[in-house]
């Protein structure tokens, strides 16, 4: 094979994830976080990553790392920033792809996270982290923000079944503030994308309130027909 640029300076090309997941129990938004098992700042908080192989897309690295991780696939993922800045890695001269994904926290293999030695950390109450990986995180958790308001990710980070109200505590968790009740519910009802189940959920409330679905056959049907989801609850 012909390298014709032998005479160019070389640079490493790695990914990092910024994984969310949701605790539908305390109601928080977390981050899958590792301890760095080598140097540079081995021990240090980090986001988990790797370098891109020869043979191998940035997206499909960053799925490999996900998948060593939390043994998932087929999970939401999109990519996030391009972080190049000169000495952002103190081992060297380092170009990583950031990326985030949602999961459900109760799919997680944990045998897999166990031996990843990986920790959910609560997205309010977060260690320092080695390196730049604070500020991934920062855009990542921006960048969430923005895609619940106008695409329906944040089905991703629930379970199957939901109440309305563990939905509004999710995006209260996502936006890290409360919100109208009235005004939610009367949003995300108007967009005919959830199915009113007959099972209740009993566990928080005498009287129980009745579980909901998300369509995604629907959404999709409905995206290609110019609908627009929005569930801006600023």
């Amino acid at each position: 094979m012909t390298r014709f640029y032998e005479s160019i300076e070389r640079h490493l090309v790695a990914v990092d994830c910024v994984i969310f997941g949701y605790d539908i129990i305390d109601k928080n938004l977390k981050l899958l976080l590792i301890k760095r098992r080598f140097e540079p700042l081995k021990g240090g908080w980090s986001l988990p990553g790797g370098f891109v192989n020869d043979d191998e897309s940035i997206k499909e690295a960053a799925g490999r790392v996900l998948k060593q991780l939390t043994g998932l696939e087929q999970v939401y993922m999109e990519q996030s920033y391009a972080w190049g800045e000169p000495g952002r890695d103190i081992g060297g001269r380092v170009i990583t792809i950031s990326h985030f994904a949602l999961i459900k926290i109760q799919d997680i293999d944990p045998v897999m996270q166990e031996a990843s030695a990986a920790h959910w950390r609560n997205i309010t109450r977060l260690p320092d982290m080695v390196l730049d990986h604070s500020n991934l995180v920062g855009r990542a958790l921006k960048e969430l923000k923005e895609r619940v308001k106008v695409k329906p990710v944040g089905f991703e980070l629930l379970p199957e079944k939901f109440t309305l109200v563990q939905l509004q505590d999710l995006y209260e968790a996502i936006y890290m503030k409360n919100v109208d009740k009235r005004n939610f519910r009367k949003k995300i009802l108007s967009m005919n994308l959830l199915e009113k189940m007959d099972e209740k959920e009993k566990e928080t409330s005498k009287k129980g309130a009745y579980y909901y679905k998300f369509l995604p056959e629907k959404y999709e049907e409905f995206r290609r027909q110019g609908f627009y989801f929005n569930l801006d609850v600023n």
